[in-house]
């Protein structure tokens, strides 16, 4: 019986509505404790005036008056304390109210009794007070219990004056000094307690309207909501927003287990049910409670906390408590989670979640080592589609390679994304090299197929680096990217297209380039460097018209090392900077000692021209020396425009002021876009040497090429300089299409300085060429065993130079030209070929389809059964 609550339920704050009527009728029965001692004072009078109207006869107070009179006093104490204690209420709880209105009838009947018996055998007079007295002490009771002042003053009122009138003796009127002024005051202080209820009243209603419009703005802001169960746990009150998101029927919500809204049986969030349910049978507050909500068709998540309340006598009542809504948090958590652990472009494993998965990977379940291995890809040819087709082709790119990355790894591994073009692949468990090499193949190949974005066809390769965890021992996670990463570039110097597994040697490669690069640092510092200088011939006149500086470094131990392996490691370590500003300054100080009919070309790689202080040091450069601006040339390459935060045309405005020579390096291998020769001032076009090599030869689109560069510049206005010229044919071939200048060997290797300014003092600087008539294709020095097969009989023999046309063998006596063969060049690599010459063991052969140099580096030496005639001597 909830006649007390403890606190009002949210709908009555909610609505502002007046306390219901059990809690007044609790208000008349505390009322009733508080007012009790008026009561026991009146009933005290009573008895005494009684007694002096019966003369206080001892013969009167016998032994039921006595019984009475005590009985009444402990009953009356009864009343008055439990008004006083909480902790007696409390303790008494429902019992209170019915036990409370007994015990006033009891008290009352028990104080008539005692006056009864007190005054049963008195005169009449006495028997009247006595009776008046009684009257005036049933009153005040009866007027304690009227719940309204108006109808309890006007009661008091009206009986009283009955009395009043009714009194024919001044005796009998005695009654009414017991009963006016107790009726009095307990008006008086009736009064005062509800005036004082009233306010309370009031300032409640206040107090609820501003709450209400306080949760009503709480709950629309979206920040949360609220809820209240009864004791059985069914949901008596939940905010209308809370049934709004979960599109429910507010009327089946009300009114059912709130468990079974958070969540189903059997269901994933059956672990907050349970821990809901223990909560409220344990009776225990519970703070952010994440439950997924089950009514609701869309999959939402709350965040629940609620505590106990009970009524002023102890009583359980039910749960109250607020929630929030989750989902839009816990999407955006899953959307931070995937930003943190995903790539946002190919929806791969980003670089901290694939080695989180490598090292997981690595230690096994148990923490014990486990076997696992280890791709690194890299892509070949990917920075030339971003160069030339822009980088949305290029991202557009790498969404496809790393779809058909995942659907070649599929079950056995994880992909992930390192960033650019590089690619990461963890196999748990494998470790067979077959295996491994069989999946690497697999990837590369599927990875070398046309790709069609955007309309373009586009071909690019993939070059893989493994290595290998056994699982005998914990090896870390970075020894094993180190070692993938070692392979990877070993497989990348080696041709690209292929794969490496990680081998010791692989880390005396490395160490030796990072001896290199310390080597490399202290020549520069010491003045180990130096230039040679290649003429640039003018091809009308044959005169030298330049030279191009090149830079060269004679190691003391290890003697003359290619720019092909310092000049990388040198833009790799930022040494470029320092070794392009060297050879810069130390040309135009050559330079400006030979004629000035002759120029000085310079190659200025990106990261100097993208130094905002590069056209400093050019005008110092030229200051120090004295070499006049237009004799300085400036070979750039088209790179320098793919850094869109690079303000190129400025800095070309800014050395065209200065007065140098602007050439474009390279043009035509892949970079070329037109729309850079009408923003850059340029003054030459370099065509590169792998147009010019092989030009010659019948069915080689390379003079087109030549043709169509050369016809190009001649319309802006440009030189154009040939590279690589070495054979007369070449030459021919170049002056036919119009070049202007010729550099290569066909006029001269890179010399030092005494020999250049040598040359220029020749009559007038007239060169003669000097090569080969013909050109041939580019032959690579190799020693291998290979089978040549001829009439069922297999021959060993020395491959000692190829190409993809031919090779030079050794170990055949005096084949007669013509004779064809079977040539096993590999394990998995076999080619027809026709003798062409043959002079004593040595024989030219010549491919009848050509080969892939890749594929042959690649490929293993074959496994040899000989046997061969005695006329054919090995």
């Amino acid at each position: 019986m909830h006649w007390l609550m403890f606190g009002q339920k949210q709908s009555e704050l909610a609505t502002g509505d007046a306390p219901a009527p059990a809690v007044l009728s609790a208000r008349s029965l505390l009322a009733i404790c508080a007012l009790w001692p008026v009561v026991m004072g009146v009933r005290t009078v009573a008895m005494l005036l009684t007694a002096a109207a019966t003369g206080f006869s001892v013969a009167s107070l016998n032994l039921p008056f006595v019984l009475a009179a005590a009985l009444s006093i402990l009953i009356d104490l009864a009343i008055f304390l439990p008004g006083r204690s909480d902790a007696i209420r409390k303790i008494l709880g429902d019992s209170f109210p019915p036990m409370l209105s007994a015990i006033v009838c009891v008290s009352t009947v028990c104080f008539s009794f005692a006056v009864v018996s007190l005054v049963a055998h008195g005169q009449e007079a006495g028997v009247l007070i006595g009776m008046m007295a009684l009257l005036g002490a049933l009153l005040p009771t009866l007027a304690v219990m009227v719940p309204h002042r108006m109808l309890m003053f006007f009661a008091c009122m009206s009986t009283g004056l009955g009395v009043l009138l009714a009194a024919w003796d001044l005796r009998f009127a005695v009654g009414t000094l017991v009963f006016l002024p107790a009726m009095l005051l307990i008006a008086l202080i009736r009064g005062k307690d509800d005036r004082d209820e009233e306010a309370a009243l009031d300032q409640q209603k206040l107090n609820n309207e501003r709450a209400r419009c306080l949760l009503s703005d709480y709950e629309k802001s979206g920040r949360g909501w609220f809820w209240e169960t009864d004791r059985q746990g069914r949901i008596v009150y939940i905010s209308a927003e809370a049934v709004t998101a979960i599109e429910a029927d507010p009327a089946t919500i009300i009114g059912q287990p709130l468990s079974s809204v958070i969540c189903s049986p059997g269901a994933d969030g059956g672990g907050s049910e349970r821990t809901f349910n223990f909560h409220f049978s344990a009776r225990t507050a519970f703070s952010d409670l994440a439950v997924r909500v089950a009514q609701s068709e869309e999959e939402r998540a709350w965040s629940l906390s609620g505590a106990p309340f009970y009524n002023e006598f102890g009583q359980f009542v039910g749960f109250r408590g607020h929630g929030t809504d989750l989902t839009e948090v816990k999407r955006s958590h899953e959307a931070v989670t995937q930003l943190a652990r995903y790539d946002n472009l190919t929806g791969l494993a980003n670089r901290l979640y694939i080695k989180e998965l490598f090292e997981k990977a690595l230690s096994g379940h148990r923490g014990e080592p486990s076997p696992c291995s280890l791709f690194l890809l890299d892509l070949d040819r990917f920075k030339q589609v971003n160069d030339t087709l822009g980088h949305p082709i290029g991202d557009a790119l790498l969404k496809q390679v790393s779809e058909r990355l995942k659907r070649t790894i599929g079950d056995s591994g994880e992909v992930g994304r390192l960033g650019g073009d590089e690619f990461q692949v963890v196999l748990p468990g494998i470790i067979s090299e077959d295996r491994l090499a069989d999946i690497a193949r697999s990837v590369i190949i599927n990875l070398s197929h046309p790709y069609m974005v955007e309309g373009n066809q586009i071909v690019i390769g993939a070059s893989v680096g493994i290595a290998i965890a056994d699982g005998r021992t914990h090896s870390g996670a970075e020894t094993l990217i180190r070692n993938a990463d070692l392979a990877l570039y070993s497989a990348k110097e080696n041709g690209r297209g292929i794969w490496k597994f990680y081998s010791e040697d692989m880390h005396k490669v490395a160490h030796e380039r990072r001896a290199l690069e310390g080597e490399l640092r202290a020549a520069l510092q010491a003045g180990g460097m130096s230039i040679a200088y290649q003429p640039v011939v003018n091809v009308a006149t044959e005169t030298i018209s330049g030279f191009e500086a090149l830079a060269r470094w004679n190691h003391p131990v290890r003697g003359p090392i290619s720019p092909g392996a310092f000049v990388p490691i040198a833009e790799e370590s930022g040494l470029i900077m320092q070794l392009g500003e060297w050879v810069l300054r130390t040309a135009c100080a050559d330079a400006a000692t030979w004629p000035r009919s002759v120029r000085i070309a310079v190659n200025v790689s990106p990261m100097q021209f993208a130094d905002p202080a590069f056209p400093s040091i050019v005008l110092n450069a030229l200051a120090q020396s004295g070499l006049e601006p237009e004799r300085l040339e400036l070979e750039i390459t088209e790179s320098v425009f793919l850094d869109d935060k690079l303000d190129a045309t400025r800095i070309f405005e800014r050395l065209k002021g200065i007065g140098v020579r602007l050439a474009l390096d390279d043009f035509g291998t892949g970079y070329s876009a037109l729309g850079y020769l009408r923003s850059a001032p340029f003054d030459k076009i370099k065509i590169d040497q792998s147009f010019v090599r092989g030009a010659s030869q019948s069915g080689s689109a390379n003079s087109a090429i030549i043709r169509s560069i050369v016809s190009l510049a001649e319309a802006l206005n440009m030189e154009t300089t040939a590279e690589g010229a070495e054979t007369i044919d070449e030459l021919e071939l170049i002056r036919s299409l119009g070049c202007s200048h010729v550099q290569g060997y066909i006029y001269g290797k890179p010399v030092g300085l005494a020999e250049a300014t040598q040359r220029l003092a020749g009559v007038e600087n007239h060169v003669e060429p000097v090569g080969h008539k013909r050109s041939r294709e580019t032959r690579y020095k190799v020693l291998r065993t290979i089978g040549i097969y001829h009439d069922g009989y297999c021959y060993p023999a020395r491959i000692k130079n190829i190409s993809p046309g031919g090779a030079l063998i050794e170990g055949l006596w005096d084949v007669p030209p013509g004779t064809e063969f079977e040539i096993a060049l590999g394990a998995n690599l076999k080619v027809r070929a026709v003798a062409r010459w043959s002079v004593e063991d040595r024989c030219g052969l010549q491919f009848t389809v050509p080969i892939s140099l890749e594929r042959f580096r690649q490929s293993s030496p074959p496994q040899i059964a000989t046997g061969y005639p005695e006329q054919m001597r090995a």
